[in-house]
């Protein structure tokens, strides 16, 4: 048993299979683009502004996308060593821009880990509250901390990192390094509009647990609109790990994602109101 999971075993023959046909997360990326109503999306943001509330494009996907995930937990399975694990946790890691104290730009990356009792709003108190920290000229968080250290003694980098891809490998990888590494991670999210930068299809990492990597592009004028009708639509990718899932499965939890999207009030609510749903529909 990892630290972060257990091991399903309850899997079709096919689903067993695939890790072994695949065995490698490059091997099994799926990639799928989507366009989400920026217009409407915006109307919201300004909505709760006017009323004190804080919502950004980032905690709004991310909201919608783990009550998504609760009602279709397979999203958050990962694959470790042709083994496929039910994640304990959910979280998402990002990239964040920062300038360090010389006035040079450089990137560090967080990890924010939610529970079923969030809301839209928390996440984005969440989400600030782990930016407005590490925008610090002089700060540097845990993951940071512990790359300087590997990358500090010649030779040390390769050691450390080839250690900790083995351990992980067979599952004895320390809890406190998989909280440390933002590559293990239920969800690896960046918005490129905020750097006024069209989306990509970003690889899901082979180190560590991402399963799916969405991309947020900057905001284009919608080609199917009416003419003369001045609409927005915001394009994302979204690159996504075929084994832990099947094609049905993921098609209800995109589905489930763009209604949350679609009515984003219901992410005002605590989250494991889905639980409720799902054990009373059962």
């Amino acid at each position: 048993m990892r630290p972060d999971g257990t091991r399903v075993r309850d899997l079709t023959a096919i689903m067993q299979a695939l890790p072994y046909v695949m065995p490698k997360r490059y091997d099994a990326q799926n990639w799928a683009e989507e366009n989400l109503d920026e217009d409407a999306i915006r109307d919201y943001i300004r909505a709760k502004r006017r009323e004190g509330r804080s919502v950004t494009h980032m905690s709004l996907l991310v909201s919608a996308y783990y009550r998504a995930v609760l009602k279709n937990p397979k999203i958050n399975y990962f694959v470790m060593n042709r083994r496929i694990y039910k994640r304990n946790h959910f979280c998402f890691s990002f990239v964040i821009l920062k300038t360090r104290a010389d006035g040079t730009p450089d990137e560090t990356t967080l990890k924010i880990f939610l529970e079923p009792e969030d809301t839209v709003f928390t996440i984005s108190r969440k989400i600030k509250e782990h930016i407005d920290r590490n925008l610090q000229a002089a700060h540097n968080n845990r993951t940071d901390r512990f790359a300087n250290f590997a990358f500090r003694v010649p030779g040390l980098a390769r050691l450390v990192f080839g250690l900790a891809y083995h351990l992980d490998l067979h599952g004895l990888l320390p809890r406190k390094i998989i909280d440390l590494s933002p590559f293990h991670t239920s969800l690896f999210i960046t918005n490129l509009a905020s750097i006024n930068t069209s989306y990509i299809f970003h690889h899901c990492y082979e180190f560590g647990t991402t399963s799916v990597f969405v991309c947020m592009g900057r905001p284009v004028p919608d080609p199917l609109a009416p003419e003369g009708v001045r609409k927005k639509i915001m394009p994302m990718s979204v690159v996504m790990d075929e084994r832990i899932a099947t094609g049905i499965e993921y098609s209800r939890f995109f589905a489930e994602l763009f209604r949350n999207l679609k009515h984003p009030e219901s992410l005002e609510e605590p989250f494991n109101s889905v639980l409720a749903e799902k054990a009373a529909v059962k």
